[in-house]
């Protein structure tokens, strides 16, 4: 049985990723902390993912971690403040740098564990330069060698889109994910980008949407 990590935020695409993955892999799942406003409550949807999904093949989590606010200071990712609402554009999301940092402290860990692979639930709908499967193959050669050890980086879901993995997997519990910029108390808020993307794709899917939203 292979070993990869999973780069597990607790969204509904790596939570996907995951339980697919441990079909057929011993799966590590990486939690990376940075600081931004819907961790705590993405970390906590992990626990319970993993908890429902009770798969022997699912090695406890790995918490890594670095603070990004020197970087982004008040940004709304940070404060939570001001999040993108509902149909604004996809530049208005973009994270800088945030596959980097994921992927850059998951492969230290990996050379460190004997683990050479990293999967990430990227989607085919993601613009990001840091998501397009260039990026990904030329940074996994990259830290390969300056980490002297063989890192492959996977992004299994580039041909995808949520609509799709939802009804493919609709079977999951993935009612326990978080895809919010401002969740309470393992509510969406209903209001930002990322609740309506998640909104959207249940409906595109046909499949129920048993998220709890505030609005």
């Amino acid at each position: 049985m292979d070993r990869v990590a999973v780069l597990a935020s607790g969204g509904l695409d790596s939570a996907v990723l995951l339980a697919d993955l441990a079909r057929n892999n011993e799966v590590f799942p990486i939690n990376v902390r940075v600081g931004l406003a819907w961790e705590e409550e993405e970390a906590k949807a992990l626990v319970a993912f993993l908890r429902a999904l009770n798969s022997n093949n699912v090695r406890p989590v790995t918490t890594l971690g670095m603070p990004i606010e020197p970087f982004y200071g008040d940004h709304w990712g940070v404060t939570g403040l001001e999040v993108p609402e509902a149909g604004t554009e996809d530049s208005a999301v973009f994270l800088p740098g945030r596959n980097i940092i994921l992927i850059g402290l998951a492969a230290v860990w990996c050379s460190t564990h004997e683990v050479s692979r990293i999967a990430i639930g990227s989607l085919g709908d993601n613009p990001f330069p840091d998501a397009s499967p260039d990026f990904f193959q030329t940074f996994g050669s990259v830290l390969s060698q300056g980490l002297a050890h063989q890192v492959a980086v996977e992004a299994p879901y580039r041909g995808f889109h949520k609509h799709e993995i939802i009804r493919d997997y609709s079977h999951l519990p993935l009612e326990l994910s978080v895809t919010c910029m401002v969740p309470s108390a393992g509510v969406h808020c209903g209001a930002c980008n990322k609740c309506d993307e998640r909104q959207r794709a249940f409906i595109e899917a046909g499949v129920s949407d048993k998220t709890p939203y505030a609005s």
